[in-house]
């Protein structure tokens, strides 16, 4: 399946930081984050486990609460690491003011706070998806407040 606006995604666009930014055509950030959003794997066994994910700073504290069975499947463990990043980038770029989507050189996505500070999400994701720590809602805690 071919989307037009991941070729754009790929390409490197500098903000005035000379960072690669998700920027670049109108309307790129607002997909790109729909796309990020998806999130299939973790919204499955949220919702397995009888947990909505709404996007919510309240959706990563009952995550948090998950019972990690998946620790039990290597195979899934990374994937699901994978996906509760950028569910975290997700909940960070709808609730944080000035919070938006970026991606290092290596197309990586992480989330820019208005900082300039960069959070790399799939680390936070992986390290919460293999061991619980950090919790999902401590990290958002941390970068709300920055």
């Amino acid at each position: 399946m071919h989307f037009p606006f991941l070729d754009n995604w790929r390409k490197p666009h500098l903000d005035a930081e000379g960072a690669a930014a998700a920027e670049g055509l109108p309307g790129e950030q607002e997909s790109a984050a729909q796309l990020l959003s998806e999130c299939e794997l973790l919204r499955e066994h949220a919702r397995a486990a009888g947990v909505g994910l709404d996007d919510s700073v309240e959706s990563l504290a009952a995550l948090d609460q998950l019972l990690p069975h998946w620790r039990e499947d290597p195979e899934v463990t990374p994937w699901l690491g994978t996906d509760a990043g950028l569910y975290l980038g997700t909940v960070m770029v709808r609730t944080v003011p000035g919070a938006r989507w970026a991606r290092w050189p290596d197309g990586q996505p992480v989330v820019r706070l208005p900082s300039g500070r960069e959070v790399d999400v799939l680390a936070e994701g992986g390290a919460w998806a293999e061991t619980g720590s950090p919790e999902l809602s401590q990290v958002y805690a941390e970068v709300s407040e920055a």
